[in-house]
């Protein structure tokens, strides 16, 4: 059988074809009993376009009570074909249908047994159940889900008797009953059909009218309150399927409070995913809504300076970044706690002077505590010359802008020998500083590379895509003739030609974004064209992430944790851009 597309779950539920079946079999296991009979009806548009019924010879004697149930007799199954010989034709009748069943794993485990001793492959059919319907749909109408039941409380026009076809009739009247009821709540596909058991049973289940409108398209999507305020702003490669799964039972507190809220939901339909992933962060930064984390922190963002523009340089944490002052900056960074980290970690790695104010014209008899510990190279301990002092300054700049083995190197020798003396507590916060260190060196070569790539323009498939210095400009779609210049553009600063400085907060995210869809699908995209060179020449970099962090992270175990490290690491998803050239040329080897 063929397995459903995405065009399948998609189609509208009056072209769908449905085969609804029923079995009466020796007993109720599988494993231990057989079919006695098979019915089934094909169902489309309301209209039947055939059935199917036959008897089978199950091979085993049949139980009495089971006689007086169905009234099928030993004598009526004896001169019937045995169940290898009904299969082919059964398959024949159901090839390419989506099967109905009332308690359908019932049904659906003795055709799956039969198929299975016949050596036949497994259905791979969608498969619809009218009882799970029906508990959604009419609990507060009858009393139990049973089939006679709902036949007779609903007025059927076949009334179930315990005989295959008889009862799939039945199923099939209250496949289009329950059919109208569903569409009370939007559900128009058969998507939206399959997850309806499931969705049925949220408590905010009236407000599905709200994704009637919603295409099965590539997307961002916007959750509003009663006064028009954005509450929150996500993206998707199939808008409908994505806003309807809000109530399909998730149990996060958020999701609830943000449904109790909603009272419309809007959408943008894009021509490509790398769209709807730059578009939702674009979004997110113009409305900050109350519901979203990520992206909406950015004001906030911070910079590690160090300040070549004084005679003494240091590190400092500071809130903007000014291109042409000519000193040296690593961010944006997402928080202050992170740059901390990068600081205590490059002056782990070159003693710099650490103190404040400003060095005194001539050597005190008291210096800085960081100096009396000889942590810091500080000249007012009045121990070191200016040309000795930049030295220093010169092995800082070149770790960060050329050589980061120069920064880390000594901080993975000094995490191995706190590891060997079995120091391990000493041994964490070294590793967390130099993983904040290296990945703030990393989110800046991928922030480099795609300036230095300048205008590139990638063949996706389905769209092509350009990008300027790594901001994405405009998606065009051949096939469909239609192009798009993404909205909101000019309300972010733009990046500057010549030699790559500092980024500005604002295009942080969006850079991070676009980074990580070139690593994801660097090889499913083809190169037009490149102003420069989409790639990172820089070796790859160590990873100091804890193990049990990566670990999790793969066995879907601390996730969460896992998360954090990505977010502290500053990756926020995908590789490193240099791991997955784009334009000709290897990626370099790294430390592992």
């Amino acid at each position: 059988m063929r397995q459903a597309s995405f065009e399948d779950l998609g189609t509208p539920l009056h072209q769908v074809t449905f085969c609804v079946v029923d079995l009466e079999t020796t007993g109720g296991s599988a494993a231990d009993c057989r079919i006695t009979e098979i019915g089934a009806v094909k169902l489309r548009g309301g209209e039947c376009l055939g059935t199917f019924q036959t008897l089978v010879n199950p091979g085993a004697a049949i139980p009495p009570a089971i006689t007086v149930l169905t009234g099928i007799t030993q004598a009526m199954v004896a001169p019937a074909p045995p169940v290898e010989q009904v299969l082919p034709a059964f398959l024949e009748f159901a090839r390419g249908t989506v099967l109905v069943g009332h308690n359908a794993r019932f049904d659906l485990a003795f055709l799956q047994a039969a198929l299975a001793r016949t050596d036949r492959p497994r259905l791979a059919n969608r498969v619809v159940d009218t009882c799970a319907l029906a508990r959604r749909l009419l609990a507060d109408e009858v009393p139990n889900h049973r089939l006679g039941t709902l036949a007779e409380r609903l007025r059927l026009p076949h009334r179930p008797t315990h005989r295959a076809l008889d009862d799939a009739l039945a199923t099939g009247d209250l496949l289009h009953l329950l059919l109208e009821r569903a569409a009370g709540l939007g559900v128009l596909g058969l998507d939206d059909l399959l997850a309806l058991p499931t969705i049925g049973r949220h408590p905010q289940a009236a407000k599905l009218r709200l994704t009637e409108g919603l295409p099965r398209r590539p997307g961002v999507y916007l959750f509003r309150d009663r006064g028009g305020r954005v509450l929150y702003v996500g993206k998707a490669t199939n808008l409908r399927q994505r806003v309807r799964s809000y109530f399909s039972g998730d149990s996060r507190r958020k999701v609830g409070q943000l449904l109790r809220e909603v009272a419309t939901i809007d959408h943008l339909e894009c021509i490509d995913p790398l769209e709807a992933a730059v578009l939702e962060v674009r979004l997110i930064h113009r409305h900050l809504p109350r519901f979203n984390r990520r992206a909406t922190r950015w004001a906030r963002y911070v910079y590690v300076k160090l300040t070549l523009d004084e005679r003494w340089p240091r590190l400092s944490v500071v809130r903007d970044a000014h291109p042409g002052d000519g000193c040296v900056y690593v961010g944006p960074l997402p928080s202050r706690r992170t740059a901390a980290q990068v600081v205590e970690a490059i002056e782990s790695a070159v003693p710099i002077r650490r103190c404040r104010q400003r060095p005194p014209a001539a050597p005190v008899a008291a210096p800085c505590t960081p100096a009396q510990l000889g942590v810091a190279t500080c000249p007012c301990a009045g121990t070191v010359t200016p040309d000795d002092y930049g030295r220093l300054v010169a092995r800082v700049v070149q770790g960060l802008e050329h050589d980061p083995a120069l920064l880390l190197a000594p901080l993975e020798r000094r995490l191995r020998a706190l590891a060997a003396g079995e120091r391990f507590e000493e041994a964490a916060a070294v590793r967390d500083r130099a993983a904040a260190l290296a990945g703030a060196l990393r989110r800046q070569r991928r922030f480099a590379a795609l300036h230095a790539a300048g205008r590139v323009v990638l063949d996706t498939g389905a769209a092509v895509v350009e990008l300027d210095r790594g901001r994405l400009v405009r998606v065009t779609a051949p096939a469909a003739g239609g192009s798009a210049e993404l909205p909101f553009g000019g309300s972010q600063p733009p990046l500057e030609p010549g030699e790559p400085g500092p980024v500005a907060r604002e295009l942080a995210d969006e850079l991070a974004c676009v980074a990580a869809w070139l690593d994801a699908n660097a090889h499913r995209v083809r190169l037009l064209s490149c102003d420069g060179e989409l790639r990172s020449t820089w070796p790859a970099l160590p990873s100091f992430e804890p193990r049990t962090a990566a670990v999790a992270s793969k066995r879907g175990i601390g996730a969460a944790v896992a998360r954090r490290a990505d977010r502290r690491d500053g990756r926020r998803g995908g590789g490193d851009l240099g791991g997955r050239p784009v334009a000709a040329g290897a990626p370099q080897p790294g430390h592992a």
